[in-house]
């Protein structure tokens, strides 16, 4: 990239994100020098090098743009690759491409040319106008000035979205071969008026989930993993929920696979704990929120295998 990934953090959102050079990676793995516990850490959703290209596409700001982002999750994880934890991370954003949908999630209505018989057009992903590439930010305005050509679906999905889940897949692979299971845990932010929704009574302060864990209902993690991740957090004093409002997107379908090994639970975070949500900028918690996940993860870690069957 142009601009160190330091670089870009510390410049928070007051300029915007850098704009990265045509050849920027798509993804960047942190790996510990020897893997000591038997997980993998993904943070699909924090990239933020927005593409000239894609920013002269837009009707939005980079700044508008960036409500769709997990902001600062790859930093609340980035402790992984120092404890013995790979760590894969996008660089580019969700808003350009969405790697927790299955490649072709597509609105039909966003294309001036007819779409494959392949492609997904009727999931509630793409009627919520969040498909592979989203119609629509999180606040519900709409991304593009016009309508795209197929061409560049395909191009994303080759460029970013093939090489992210190949890359995720080994890791997720070589890690069940090396310790005989793996963890998947999947990392992401949540907007808090999202989960105040839900109903839910909140533990510092708020009125909502503070954090949401997602096994798809029971069936993408062994119980003792999300029984123990809950226990864990819960001791910690934060408010809990489970599956709801978020039960886990694709990577958690599509990797948790517990009677094979692998196991993955997707984490929502509640972004008003760590961040101004308006201003997207970090609060001091982010330290502190960092430091209980370094100890949830060695939790998870230390997980005996011969618990992690079907309950």
């Amino acid at each position: 990239m142009d601009a160190s990934f330091d670089a870009q953090r510390d410049a928070g959102a007051g300029a915007g994100p850098a704009i990265p050079a045509a050849d920027t990676p798509a993804f960047e793995i942190l790996a510990p020098q020897s893997q000591r516990l038997p997980l993998v850490l993904a943070s699909p959703h924090s990239g933020n090098a927005y593409s000239a290209a894609f920013l002269a596409s837009s009707r939005l700001d980079a700044r508008a743009l960036r409500k769709s982002e997990d902001c600062f999750v790859d930093e609340i994880f980035a402790f992984a690759p120092g404890f013995g934890v790979p760590l894969i991370r996008a660089l580019f954003p969700r808003a350009y491409l969405d790697v927790n949908r299955e490649a072709y999630e597509l609105d039909p209505e966003m294309f001036a040319d007819p779409l494959p018989a392949y492609v997904n057009t009727r999931s509630p992903r793409v009627a919520a106008g969040l498909g592979t590439i989203a119609r629509v930010v999180a606040n519900g305005e709409d991304i593009y000035r016009g309508k795209l050509r197929f061409a560049e679906a395909l191009d994303r999905v080759s460029r970013c979205y093939t090489p992210y889940h190949n890359a995720l897949r080994q890791l997720v692979d070589d890690t069940r071969d090396a310790f005989g299971h793996a963890l998947l845990i999947d990392c992401h932010s949540m907007p808090s008026a999202s989960t105040a929704a839900s109903g839910k009574s909140g533990g510092r302060g708020g009125n909502h989930p503070e954090i949401v864990l997602g096994d798809c209902y029971g069936n993408a993690c062994a119980p003792a993993v999300i029984d123990a991740a809950e226990e864990f957090l819960r001791g910690l004093g934060y408010a809990v929920s489970r599956n709801n409002p978020y039960a886990g997107g694709y990577t958690t379908r599509h990797y948790g696979r517990p009677r094979q090994g692998i196991h993955a639970l997707q984490i929502e975070i509640a972004r008003d704990l760590y961040m101004d949500e308006a201003a997207l900028t970090r609060l001091p918690y982010l330290n502190v929120l960092a430091r209980h996940m370094t100890e949830l993860v060695d939790t998870l870690g230390l997980l005996p295998p011969h618990g992690l069957g079907p309950r």
